[in-house]
């Protein structure tokens, strides 16, 4: 086939990836992408889903005459593709480099080339080139929102059929992704980086999202994921929960990252610590309190303040240890912005292949996320965490007088003895609930019979309660 250059112009859109325009090209010419395609040497194969099927995420990397061939293609420049396509001039080492070089091309998936990849808007597609079909393109998280036309757009990674989900009945939602500019400069001017604190944000309330269903005073998210799920959610919830969680919480999401920017908050937090008199964090914080209200959740701060360990707590350690001026050297126990792999939010994708594989083979390798309850897991994750927070504290706390340090010291270890011993309980009691035999038990936690039957009699005895 012979490419005449220019014939029928094709402008790329702003962050869209390579893979998607040349799509959109071939469409255009009334061809099939994958007839198209053939204009290239390929290096390798299209990546695709573990179950089978093209990754919507997928990327493609040109070497020189395979950028020239696709800006004749598109009849534009070389420089305008340049500015639109985020992977336009990065190298791989499979293609062929030379003044004798052949077009030649290589698959990769989105996401490790230039970040979080999502659908674009097709409504937005045909108002800009006439015609309302998928694009793809390089979508940072805080952007999903599309303001005109009231949807959000989800990740492209995940192998499921939507591309949006419909925000018109949720104008709260639209309204933070106006809001967020806002946030976004606030934390440029504190010397942050947006991207950072919007992780950050994002990682503390998709925690809280995940134990919001045992919150009965929770009523604003499940309202929210019915409307995102086009009326109700209740025939496939642990589905919608997945799909809908990022859009659901956005709102709440750009909150907490404008609160955790505010000095005043910060002050609250130096004030729950004890300030100059070192004290464990209370169940009942100034800090955590005055956060619940900013949320619209009053009764929300006992829940976020014992929900020890998470990313939460972990910016309330590190900006108590600036304030105090502890020692050592500066690292992520003094960067409030640090997000421990932990802590980050798992993506819909891997959400989506955990539940698909749980489906598929109850019991298999994910015994313990099917046997054990979310509530209870989370709680031995938090009680694990929280000790291990508290533990971080004692870092840089041994100088003053004898008896000012040994107080500190004591009660640091105390409540962190106590953190670890009721996560001992809870994991006790979980392994033999899930069916591990009493006597593999007590042996792995180092229990006499007797107590280990005092520790399950104590729990029951609770749970009757």
């Amino acid at each position: 086939m012979t490419h005449h250059p220019g014939l029928l112009q094709t402008a790329p859109l702003q962050g869209e990836t390579t893979s998607s325009l040349i799509c959109r090209i071939a469409s255009r010419y009334g061809m099939e992408a994958k007839a198209l395609r053939s204009s290239w040497q390929w290096r390798n194969y299209p990546p695709g889903h573990d179950g089978g099927g093209a990754r919507a995420d997928a990327e493609v990397l040109l070497n020189a005459a395979g950028r020239q061939l696709l800006a004749g293609l598109c009849g534009v420049t070389e420089g305008v593709l340049a500015r639109a396509l985020p992977s336009w001039g990065q190298e791989d080492a499979k293609l062929p480099a030379g003044e004798d070089q052949v077009p030649a091309a290589a698959w990769r998936i989105g996401g490790a080339v230039a970040g979080p990849v999502a659908f674009g808007c097709r409504l937005c597609t045909a108002r800009r080139t006439g015609t309302a079909m998928r694009m793809v393109r390089y979508t940072p998280r805080w952007e999903r929102a599309c303001v005109r036309h009231g949807r959000w757009l989800l990740d492209a990674d995940a192998n499921q059929p939507l591309e949006h989900l419909d925000l018109r009945g949720l104008p709260e939602v639209v309204a933070a992704q106006r809001r967020w500019a806002a946030v976004a400069r606030r934390a440029v001017r504190a010397g942050a980086e947006p991207e950072r604190v919007f992780a950050l944000a994002h990682a503390v309330v998709a925690r809280w999202w995940e134990h919001a269903l045992h919150w009965g005073r929770e009523t604003i998210w499940p309202w929210r994921l019915h409307q995102v799920a086009g009326g109700d959610a209740g025939g496939d919830l642990e589905r919608w929960r997945i799909v809908g969680r990022d859009a659901v919480v956005f709102p709440e999401v750009v909150a907490v990252a404008d609160a955790l920017l505010d000095p005043a908050m910060a002050e609250l937090a130096w004030r729950d610590s004890g300030a100059g008199r070192p004290r464990p964090l209370p169940a009942d914080g100034m800090f955590c309190r005055r956060l619940g209200e900013r949320v619209g959740r009053p009764w929300l701060g006992p829940l976020a303040a014992t929900d020890y360990g998470g990313p939460l707590t972990s910016w309330m350690g590190s900006v108590i240890r600036i304030r105090r001026g502890a020692g050592g050297p500066p690292g992520y126990d003094k960067d409030p912005w640090w997000l421990r792999q932990e802590h980050q939010a798992a993506t819909m994708a891997g959400q989506l292949r955990v539940l698909g594989k749980e489906k598929k083979a109850p019991g298999s390798g994910t015994m313990w996320r099917s046997t054990v309850p979310a509530e209870q897991r989370a709680q031995i994750t938090s009680l694990v965490d929280g000790a291990q927070e508290q533990l971080i504290q004692l870092r840089g706390a041994q100088t003053g007088s004898s008896a000012d340090v040994a107080e500190h010291l004591l009660r640091i270890l105390s409540y962190s003895a106590g953190l670890l011993e009721k996560a001992l309980q809870h994991t006790v009691v979980a392994a033999v609930n899930a069916g591990v035999p009493p006597r593999d038990v007590a042996q792995w936690a180092k229990l006499p019979p007797g107590p280990l039957a005092d520790v399950l009699k104590a729990y029951q005895d609770a749970g009757d309660g």
